[in-house]
């Protein structure tokens, strides 16, 4: 089987019609992506995926690590060529993906306010390797889809799935722009997506577009203190980041969710970023938070920012 293949076997068993139809009609954008012609990496990423073993236990996805409860021995370096690792972290038989994002703390923040997600459908948008999709599964979702347009962490997320191979979870390397009207999802993830976006609004459409009525939109994003507001156009790069045009505050992007004809929508959490969630490790050798904070004030940026404080919110449709 192609890796198309793989990542849309599942869909064949979709409940939801719309849903199946939409991914099978993206097999030809799919298939493109795995081309090595384009990635001159992916025929190393194939050698390493074909090395991994698929254990016989039931794997653990509603704890801060997701394990695949297996305790065989894994060979490091076939993982390491999926570097860098940034969403996490995993703990794979006898190995623990440290990942750059220490990710189980932002599902931590946002799980209170989540309408239970037992027996739904979910869509995370901008989803990287899909650990968070695990989590949602985890917790009792019927189906899972996460997008992401980055080829290795499609990859990264196709390795762990060799390890817990649920048909319940797919991650499609693709963007928010492949969303149509009418998927009907329940629960709808966009997860530090909408400050790379130039056009706010019209994100925030995508995600209306692929929540079913009442269902439940789960955001979060970069953020600004208010004396910033209502938004704050930083100079040049913000934190080492290129493509950050405009960053609003909480109250701004309240306003955002209420003008965009979102519902009860709920300002869950602003946290600031710390050295213990995001930092360099084996698994992610790059540079990290550290690199992009003001060594002598860590309430900037290196630019002179405020540093980043990330707020969640949820709403519905």
């Amino acid at each position: 089987m192609t890796e198309t293949d793989v990542l849309l076997a599942s869909f064949d068993e979709f409940p939801k019609l719309g849903i199946r139809e939409w991914a099978q009609f993206r097999r030809s954008e799919i298939e493109a992506v795995f081309d090595a012609k384009k990635n001159g990496h992916l025929p190393k990423w194939r050698e390493a995926l074909a090395a991994i073993v698929t254990p016989e236990l039931k794997p653990v996805l509603n704890e801060g690590a997701v394990s695949d409860g297996a305790q065989d021995v894994q060979d490091e370096a076939l993982w390491q060529c999926f570097h860098p690792w940034r969403k996490g972290p995993y703990r794979l038989g006898d190995m623990e993906i440290d990942t750059e994002w220490r990710s189980d703390m932002k599902w931590d923040r946002l799980l209170p306010a989540l309408e239970p997600l037992a027996g739904r459908t979910c869509l995370d948008v901008g989803c990287g390797n899909g650990y968070h999709c695990w989590r949602m599964r985890g917790e009792g979702a019927e189906q899972v889809v996460g997008l992401d347009p980055f080829l290795l962490y499609v990859m990264q997320f196709m390795a762990v799935w060799k390890r817990i191979p649920d048909q319940a979870v797919r991650v499609l390397p693709l963007g928010a722009e492949a969303i149509e009207p009418g998927l009907g999802f329940d629960t709808v993830f966009s997860m530090g997506v909408l400050s790379h976006c130039k056009e706010h609004q019209a994100h925030l459409d995508l995600l209306k577009q692929a929540l079913r009525p009442g269902g439940q939109l789960v955001l979060e994003t970069l953020t600004v203190p208010d004396e910033q507001g209502p938004l704050f156009y930083p100079e040049g790069r913000y934190a080492q980041m290129r493509n950050i045009t405009a960053l609003p505050t909480v109250s701004t992007l309240a306003q955002w969710l209420k003008e965009g004809g979102l519902k009860s929508v709920e300002h869950v959490d602003t946290s600031l970023t710390t050295f213990e969630e995001q930092r360099a490790t084996e698994w992610m050798t790059f540079y990290s938070l550290k690199n992009y904070l003001d060594p002598e004030d860590f309430s900037k940026t290196v630019e002179g920012h405020p540093a980043p404080q990330r707020s969640i919110f949820v709403a519905n449709l």
